[in-house]
């Protein structure tokens, strides 16, 4: 990921595949074969013992035995130490916990910037390697596989190569020179990646391609006439941007080519169709667009890649604002658990490697616990097998008036459903619910049941069990149309007090009053959660943001329509006159 101090990721089978599967338990079980280097020693003496593997010849073997696949983020990439980001130091004992997980793979994302002389001969500090060295071998004595790379340097200073050409290729290549040196004896369970997310200023983009060729073929040449395992080391080459579009995977295949070297391993990146993943522009669902586009993602991969043999390692996929944790959630939970379902999926049977971007938001670093354990259980099914969905995981049952059945669409995805259940009781199929084709309907007397008293907000959560993969939840919500009050502030920020009575925001239109659209993205009406607008439940109030404030014309009334996920909406009016705003409701 290329972005400064950013909690969260921006972003950005088949036979064969039960084969590769298969091939990666007789990989784990498999003995040495020129695989031994001496673990780096835990802190207090201890060195842990690397498990003998034997990295498969085929490069599409070794890449599939890696699967699945995760991203040390937010650490050894951190800006401009490893704990600057909020992660505590990474530990042997994080590595344990992502081996038992199911993981067979780690990627270890670094930012030498700040450890490395800016001047030539651009000498990387001994103690930073040494540290870079200790975590590799932390995760190597695990028995995983290691994806190493240069990171932000992508955007601190490899971006000004067009500008500074010189300069940049000659600190690129004694970057390289010196991590091949450091690395070389380590086992070909380690592979490089020449440069994450690589971007250059003021070109075009046929300039990119070049330069990106210029510094993977340099690349290339460091590593492999650098001496021990580098010779045959796997070497991962990105496309510009890590982007997964035709024309850019096109020409990495045929620089790729070029390279007439079988142990090369393409790379992209993939969260999503964007205004799905940050929520702008009405991308609140993982709608048939956001199916689209993962669907044609993975067979853009399959096609100029897989089809041809050149393996494919998805280095980080997610979705860009989603989850957080410090900030109201983007993305609603049910859509995105569709999404990793789906993503899983199509990974499965294009037959490509993923590594879940992770810089702190899925494993809590403190604790080695995961912090949803719901939504990992989903990805971690993805990888074997399919899990039925549903149209929404939520039933909003409205408390002012009568309770009424609520019907929603279930997804088998190929599996069959097996009926609702409430903790560890089964309802009654016929008394509770029935199922009709695909609709599931949950009766009045059930909903009337489950709600019990009636008090807004989630009153009971049900699962729709299928024959196979994770079961899907169904928060049973009691609910009434919010309320929104009149409220003044500054352009800093205008906090509307808001009585939420269960609903949850899923986003806000802003219009003028000649129908134009308000706020910073001004090619929507839609604005961009939690970067235009943001709920606070808790504190029972609304905030429009000073860069949503600040976006607003002068004197213009503004007429808002915030749209709740009950399907409620309701209109506000917000008006800029100098340093202050006024707000009123309808």
């Amino acid at each position: 990921m290329n972005h400064a101090q950013r909690p969260v990721r921006p972003r950005r089978h088949g036979p064969g595949r039960l084969a590769s599967l298969l091939l990666t338990l007789i990989v784990m079980l498999a003995t040495a074969g020129g695989t031994a280097s001496a673990a780096s020693a835990e802190p207090g003496g201890a060195t842990p013992s690397r498990p003998a593997i034997r990295v498969p010849a085929a490069a599409a073997d070794a890449v599939a035995a890696m699967q699945p696949s995760w991203n040390m983020g937010n650490t050894l990439d951190a800006i401009p130490d490893e704990t600057s980001w909020g992660n505590p130091p990474a530990t042997k004992a994080l590595f344990d916990t992502i081996r038992s997980q199911g993981f067979r793979s780690v990627r270890i994302p670094v930012t030498w910037t700040d450890h490395q002389s800016a001047t030539a001969p651009y000498t990387i500090d001994t103690t930073f390697m040494n540290r870079v060295k200790q975590v590799v071998d932390w995760a190597l004595a695990d028995g995983l596989y290691v994806v190493v790379d240069i990171h932000h340097d992508s955007w601190q200073w490899i971006a000004n190569m067009p500008a500074d050409h010189d300069r940049t290729l000659a600190r690129f290549n004694a970057s390289w020179t010196q991590i091949a040196a450091a690395f070389k004896d380590e086992p070909r369970t380690l592979l490089f990646e020449s440069i994450n997310e690589p971007q250059f200023n003021n070109a075009s983009d046929a300039q990119k391609t070049q330069l990106l060729d210029e510094l993977n073929t340099s690349f290339h040449s460091i590593v492999r006439s650098s001496g021990g395992q580098n010779g045959s080391r796997l070497l991962v080459l990105p496309t510009v941007g890590s982007t997964p579009s035709q024309d850019l995977m096109e020409h990495l295949s045929t620089a790729m080519g070029a390279l007439h070297d079988n142990n090369l391993v393409a790379t992209v990146h993939y969260y999503g169709y964007w205004p799905f993943s940050v929520n702008i522009a009405g991308g609140t669902r993982f709608d048939a667009t956001s199916l689209k586009d993962m669907t044609d993602a993975f067979a853009r991969m399959r096609d100029v890649f897989v089809a041809k043999g050149i393996p494919v390692y998805v280095g980080e996929f997610g979705l860009l604002s989603y989850p957080d944790y410090f900030q109201p959630d983007v993305v609603e939970r049910g859509e995105a658990l569709k999404y990793f379902e789906q993503f899983g999926h199509l990974a499965r049977t294009t037959g490509v490697t993923t590594a879940l971007w992770d810089a702190y938001n899925y494993l809590n670093r403190s604790t080695l616990q995961w912090r949803d354990p719901g939504l990992i259980a989903q990805i971690r099914s993805s990888w074997s097998t399919r899990s039925g969905t549903a149209s929404f995981d939520k039933v909003f049952v409205p408390k002012s008036s009568a309770v009424t059945a609520q019907t929603l669409t279930l997804n088998p995805n190929g599996t069959a459903f097996q009926g609702l259940w409430q903790g560890g009781t089964r309802l009654v199929a016929g008394r509770d619910y029935t199922v009709s084709g695909s609709q599931l309907t949950l009766t009045a007397a059930a909903l009337t049941r489950l709600t019990g008293n009636r008090a807004y907000g989630v009153n009971a959560t049900l699962q729709a069990r299928f024959s196979q993969g994770v079961p899907w939840p169904i928060d049973i919500i009691t609910y009434d149309t919010p309320v929104l009050a009149g409220a003044t502030g500054s352009t800093g920020s205008l906090e509307i007090p808001t009585q939420y009575r269960g609903d949850v925001l899923a986003t806000m239109e802003a219009r003028y009053a000649d129908g134009g659209n308000a706020g910073q993205a001004d090619w929507t009406p839609y604005q961009q959660f939690n970067t235009a607008f943001s709920p606070d439940y808790p504190g029972s109030s609304l905030l429009l943001t000073a860069g949503f404030l600040g976006a607003l014309r002068e004197g213009a009334p503004v007429t808002l329509v915030f749209h709740f996920w009950s399907g409620a909406t309701v209109t506000y009016h917000v008006t800029k006159s100098g340093g202050s705003v006024t707000g009123t409701a309808s």
